[in-house]
């Protein structure tokens, strides 16, 4: 099975993208990276990162929305998730890592053993 490429995108890219990047950054058969909405996000949602993806996580309705106002171009066969994760929490906060791991479980690949 090939390795598929996973997008996180929240606002500024400061604090729940970036937890996720890193949390599932060592999940056997994925990539991760993440991004942000805003133009001033630490780094910045572009049509590279949207081609790259194979699967786009957003936290907002919002960001999809935005994702797909300013990347339909660069949207192929992607749509993006809605995690429906509010910003509430900072990097790294214990309740953002389980509320992202009981999100995402579903999308993540079966380890085999």
């Amino acid at each position: 099975m090939s390795e598929r490429n996973y997008l996180f995108v929240c606002s500024q890219n400061k604090l729940r993208s970036p937890t996720a990047e890193r949390i599932f950054a060592d999940v056997p058969g994925i990539n991760t990276l993440s991004a942000g909405t805003n133009s001033n996000a630490e780094e910045p949602l572009s049509d590279d990162l949207v081609e790259w993806a194979d699967f786009i996580f957003v936290m907002e309705t919002a960001h999809r929305n935005k994702l797909r106002k300013r990347h339909r171009a660069a949207l192929m066969d992607q749509r993006g998730v809605v995690l429906a994760i509010p910003d509430e929490y900072e990097f790294m906060d214990p309740d953002l890592i389980e509320i992202l791991r009981v999100k995402m479980e579903r999308w993540l690949p079966i380890a085999t053993s």
